[in-house]
C-alpha cells in the first residue's frame, strides 16, 4: 500500500477518533469525508466499520450503565434493525447523496434551533411511545444515507440524560447500526479480508485519538457537553450537504 494511502487512512482514523472521544459520536461522519477525498467513498465506507465499533466500545466502557440502558431503551434498539434493512432496500431506488443532503439540512436546522432555544425535557410516557418510532426511523435513514444520528440523537437529547447515560445509549444504537451495515456491505462484496486487516492496523490511531478526545470531554460540564454535541450535529449537516457538491 502506498505511503500516501496509509497516511490518509491514519489521519482519518485519528481525527474521527478524537471527535468521537470528545463528543461521544461522529466517527463515521468525521472519517468518511477524509477517506472519500483520498480513496473514494465506496472504498472508504467499509474501512469505518470496525474502527467505529471499537471506538463505540471504548466510549461505552468508560460511560457505564450498559444494562440499565439496554433495559430502558431495548424497544428503540430492536426497532433499528428492520429500519436499516428496509433502508438498504430503498437505497437502490433513490440517490443516496441527494437523500444525505436533505438529511444534512434537517441536522443543521435542528442543531441551530435547539442550540439557542431550550425546550422542556420529554415526559417518560411520551418517550416510551416514541422510542421504537425513533429507532425504526434512525435505521431507515441510516440504510438510505449512511448517517446514524437522526432522529435518535435529538430524541435522546430531549430526555436530558446525564452525559454518561446519553453516551451509552447512543453508542449502543451506533454499534447495532454498524453491525447490520457490515453484513450488508459484506453481502455486496465491499467488506473484504483486506478491509479487515487495514481496519485492525488502524486501531492504534483510533485508540490514541479516542483517549485524547475523552480527556477533553472529561473537563466539560453537562451543559457545555450538550452544546458541543449540537455544534457537531450542525457540522455533520454541513458535511452531508457538501457531499452533494463534491460528488463525482
Amino acid at each position: 500500500m502506498p505511503l500516501e494511502t496509509i497516511a490518509i487512512i491514519a489521519c482519518a482514523y485519528f481525527v474521527a477518533a478524537f471527535v468521537k472521544g470528545a463528543t461521544g459520536l461522529g466517527f463515521s461522519t468525521s472519517a468518511l469525508p477524509i477517506l472519500a477525498l483520498g480513496l473514494g467513498l465506496k472504498a472508504g465506507m467499509p474501512l469505518v466499520i470496525i474502527p467505529s465499533l471499537v471506538s463505540n466500545s471504548i466510549i461505552m466502557a468508560q460511560a457505564g450503565h450498559f444494562r440499565e440502558t439496554v433495559s430502558r431503551f431495548w424497544p428503540m434498539f430492536l426497532a433499528t434493525i428492520p429500519g436499516i434493512l428496509i433502508g438498504l432496500a430503498v437505497l437502490e431506488l433513490v440517490d443516496s447523496i441527494l437523500a444525505g443532503a436533505a438529511l444534512g439540512l434537517v441536522l443543521m436546522n435542528y442543531g441551530a434551533i435547539t442550540l439557542f432555544r431550550h425546550g422542556k425535557p420529554m415526559s417518560d410516557r411520551l418517550a416510551k411511545v416514541l422510542a421504537p418510532v425513533s429507532g425504526f426511523a434512525t435505521g431507515l435513514i441510516n440504510g438510505i444515507t449512511g448517517s446514524q444520528v437522526m432522529p435518535v440523537l435529538p430524541f435522546l437529547l430531549s430526555l436530558r440524560l446525564d452525559p454518561k447515560r446519553f453516551l451509552t445509549a447512543i453508542n449502543i444504537s451506533f454499534s447495532l447500526s454498524s453491525i447490520v451495515m457490515a453484513l450488508g456491505l459484506a453481502r455486496l462484496g465491499m467488506f473484504t479480508l483486506d478491509t479487515l486487516w487495514i481496519s485492525l492496523a488502524g486501531l492504534v490511531p483510533v485508540y490514541l485519538g479516542t483517549k485524547l478526545g475523552t480527556q477533553v470531554r472529561d473537563r466539560m460540564d453537562a451543559e457545555t457537553f450538550r452544546k458541543v454535541v449540537l455544534i457537531m450535529l450542525i457540522i455533520f449537516g454541513v458535511i452531508l450537504v457538501g457531499k452533494l457538491f463534491t460528488a463525482g
